[in-house]
């Protein structure tokens, strides 16, 4: 099952990887086409948006998974040090209870605007809620993980490595 997970985490950070080129090939082309040749690439706009969506949702679960996200701890470590392990425990909860409503209204838009579909490029506009979707059932799994077993992240790596 690890390799499984390793792969997955793997195949996301290649389609950040992807996606970020693609977004910079077609940003860069577009403005090449504008100020050298008057004319533009009408659909960059709205596929650099998309692009842009699904990298901001799709790193910030990359992010949460390598505890790479703000955390402000110097206070609890220093003066509650036994009650850490709990209150890691409750801020797991509480982002687990807020991908669950993430969770629900992006479902709930991705389902309303699967039917509607851009005049310029031809896609679904569903498609920027469903990096909603997406991006939440991945970090509420991460959530859930962390949850079971709230050791902290660099500690983990140990282990796993």
């Amino acid at each position: 099952m690890p390799s499984v997970i390793r792969r997955l985490w793997s195949a996301i950070d290649l389609v950040l990887v992807v996606l970020m080129g693609a977004m910079i090939a077609i940003v860069f082309a577009n403005v090449v086409m504008r100020y050298g040749f008057s004319s533009g690439i009408r659909q960059s706009v709205e596929l650099a948006r998309l692009g842009f969506v699904w990298i901001v949702l799709l790193g910030s679960v990359v992010a949460l998974r390598r505890d790479e996200h703000l955390a402000l701890t110097e206070f609890s470590e220093r003066y509650f040090p036994r009650a850490v392990p709990f209150l890691r425990r409750l801020c797991w909860l509480v982002v687990i209870l807020c991908m669950v409503m993430f969770f629900i209204g992006s479902w709930h838009q991705t389902a309303a605007n699967w039917s509607n579909f851009s005049q310029v490029t031809g896609l679904p506009s569903a498609l920027f809620y469903l990096a909603g979707v997406i991006s939440a059932l991945l970090m509420g799994l991460v959530a859930v993980a962390r949850f079971l077993d709230p050791t902290p992240f660099a500690h983990r790596q140990e282990h796993d490595a």
